[in-house]
C-alpha cells in the first residue's frame, strides 16, 4: 500500500532528522507495547507518499483484534507525532496523518466493534455498501445527537489515553529513541534482527523477533 521505495528524492539534513525521529517514535512504541505487532523493518527511505515507514506483521493469522491490541496500535500510530513533539516541540503534516489514522481506529472501536465501556457492545450507524464494487459509500446515522456527542467524547478519550501511553514510552526510553533515530540517519534502514538487538540492554521482557513475511 505504501508503494515502491523512492531513492531519487533529495532531502535536507533537517528533514532527514525529523523523518528519522518520526519513524523511530513509531518503532519504539511498537517495540514497547505488549499487544502491538512486532517490528520487521524501519526505514527513512521514502515509499509512495510516505517519508519513511515501519513495517510490522502480526505473529499469527488471526482475523480479529482485541481491544487491547487496538489501543496499542493507536499508540503506535501516534508514536511519530509524540516523538516530533518531544524532540522538536512541533509537528509536521506527517504527524497530522498519524492523528487521522489513530482517530479512525478509535472511532471504529466505538461505533463498529462495540469496544467502548461507556457505550457498550452496540454498533452505531447503518452502512450502505455497493456489493459489486466492494466499496463502502456512506453511513446513515441511526442515533441521536446526544449519542453522537458521547461517541465523539469516547473517541477523544481513547486517542488521549493512547497518546499518553506513547508519550510515557518515548519519555521513559528517550535514549532508545535517539539511538534508533541516529542509526536511521546513518544507514537509513534497520532490519528486524538488528532492531531487536538494540533492546538487549533493557530489563523489559524481550519481544519475539518479527516473522519473516512469506
Amino acid at each position: 500500500a505504501l508503494g515502491p521505495e523512492r531513492r531519487s528524492r533529495v532531502i535536507s539534513p533537517e528533514e532527514k532528522e525529523i523523518i528519522a525521529y518520526h519513524e523511530a517514535g513509531h518503532a519504539l512504541v511498537a517495540r514497547m507495547c505488549e499487544h502491538a505487532k512486532p517490528v520487521y523493518k524501519v526505514s527513512i527511505i521514502p515509499r509512495g507518499m510516505a517519508g519513511g515507514y515501519v513495517l510490522s506483521f502480526p505473529e499469527d493469522d488471526r482475523m480479529f483484534m482485541r481491544a487491547s491490541e487496538f489501543m496499542d496500535e493507536i499508540a503506535v500510530a501516534l508514536g511519530g507525532r509524540v516523538a516530533e513533539e518531544v524532540v522538536f516541540g512541533d509537528v509536521t503534516d506527517g504527524a497530522v496523518n498519524d492523528l487521522e489514522q489513530a482517530t479512525k481506529m478509535a472511532r471504529a472501536m466505538v461505533t463498529r466493534y462495540g469496544m467502548s465501556e461507556r457505550l457498550g457492545p452496540m454498533v452505531f450507524g447503518k452502512r450502505d455498501e455497493l456489493i459489486f464494487l466492494g466499496k463502502e459509500i456512506g453511513e446513515q446515522r441511526n442515533y441521536s445527537e446526544e449519542t453522537a456527542e458521547l461517541i465523539d467524547r469516547e473517541v477523544q478519550r481513547i486517542v488521549h489515553e493512547a497518546y499518553e501511553k506513547a508519550r510515557s514510552i518515548i519519555t521513559r526510553y528517550r535514549h532508545k529513541l535517539d539511538e534508533i533515530a541516529q542509526r536511521l540517519i546513518q544507514q537509513e534502514t534497520i532490519e528486524a534482527a538488528e532492531f531487536e538487538a538494540m533492546f538487549q540492554d533493557l530489563d523489559a521482557a524481550p519481544k519475539k523477533p518479527a516473522p519473516v513475511p512469506v
